[in-house]
């Protein structure tokens, strides 16, 4: 339907507005992407745009992300919102080690879903961690590949793991996301297709190559100018597209029924 030779995430994104408005009610009514949606999100890459090269992600500029997020958040919030989450989680990419990156975060169809760190716990073991906790606001979830959770770390001897500022580390694991429960929490009235839902697991093994923390920059393992940028930053001007784009997106709807009803347009006046 898409023809990705389209010149930039830009024209991709909105040469899929009118498929997005097609199934913007489907969307709303099962709570997560339709599948037509996610395969043409797929098919035009829109969710790599953020992943490295070295992964075959776009690896694009900051202002082309953020413009092609805000046109699809125009046709449909929960759309552009989980592009954006999913496009965020990429920039994990740089802190695994290369293997496990490109097996995370490779395949075509490849994305990441995850909720933010709470109270919950990974034991350090031999070769990785025993990962149990539940985290909530997964957007993304139900389309995802892979699910990651964060925690603080406990050492062998109860302790827990400091950083070099001598606070307690927050670390992030990534795992399959058939290796969680997914919980159905998510019914809302804002941004009701994102699906962002609830999931646990309990004694789950996580090797260590499928763990990191962000905490230091010297850790990243790709040397590109995307990811000198702080991960929140690139986080809030996509959450801040998002949000954009739906302005842009009810603006012109009011402005369609305006034409087509005069009351409308005297309203507007007033």
């Amino acid at each position: 339907m898409n023809d990705l030779s389209l010149p930039s995430p830009v024209a991709r994104a909105r040469d899929l507005a009118r498929l997005i408005a097609a199934e913007a009610d489907a969307i709303e009514r099962g709570r997560r992407l339709t599948e037509p949606v996610v395969e043409e999100l797929h098919e035009v890459c829109l969710f790599r745009m953020l992943y490295p090269r070295s992964v075959g992600g776009d690896e694009v500029e900051p202002a082309v992300y953020i413009e092609a997020v805000g046109e699809l958040a125009r046709a449909d919030g929960s759309v552009g919102w989980c592009v954006s989450i999913a496009n965020s989680i990429g920039l994990f990419a740089p802190y695994l080690e290369p293997a496990a990156a490109r097996t995370v975060f490779g395949p075509p169809r490849a994305t990441c879903a995850w909720g933010p760190p709470n109270e919950c716990r990974g034991i350090a073991v031999p070769g990785g961690y025993r990962v149990t906790g539940r985290w909530d606001f997964a957007s993304g979830c139900r389309h995802a590949s892979w699910i990651g959770a964060h925690g603080a770390v406990v050492e062998p001897d109860g302790s827990l793991r400091l950083n070099s500022a001598g606070r307690p580390t927050v670390r992030s694991w990534l795992f399959p996301v058939a290796s969680a429960s997914l919980l159905d929490t998510w019914d809302t009235i804002g941004l009701r297709g994102t699906a962002s839902d609830s999931y646990a697991v309990s004694d789950l093994f996580v090797a260590e190559a499928y763990s990191a923390t962000r905490e230091d920059p010297a850790a990243r393992c790709e040397p590109g100018r995307l990811y000198a940028f702080p991960q929140q930053t690139m986080y809030s001007v996509g959450i801040a597209s998002v949000a954009l784009g739906i302005a842009r997106g009810m603006l012109e709807a009011f402005s369609r029924n305006a034409d087509d009803d005069p009351a409308i347009a005297r309203s507007a006046d007033i």
